[in-house]
């Protein structure tokens, strides 16, 4: 599965919204998904004038959700601090 194929995979068509950026059934992370597809070809502008795009995610419990990239929380993998050298 590409996350960035352009045409959406057929599990996309019973994703339900999630507000929380999680799994509404079993509350998973985005990082648990199964599957993933990003609808970049319809992106929505936001009124500070930045893109924002559908994510869409299979769950492990079998829960198909999307949320807006907007809504993604910041990475505990980055940080903002400089690289010492």
């Amino acid at each position: 599965m590409d996350a960035f194929a352009p045409t959406p995979p057929e599990w996309t068509t019973r994703a339900v919204h999630a507000y929380g950026f999680c799994c509404p059934r079993c509350r998973s992370s985005s990082l648990e998904a199964e599957q993933v597809w990003l609808n970049r070809r319809s992106p929505v502008m936001t009124e500070t004038h930045r893109r924002k795009w559908q994510e869409f995610y299979q769950c492990h419990c079998g829960c198909v959700w999307w949320a807006w990239s907007s809504d993604r929380p910041p990475s505990k993998l980055s940080t903002n601090e400089p690289n010492p050298t």
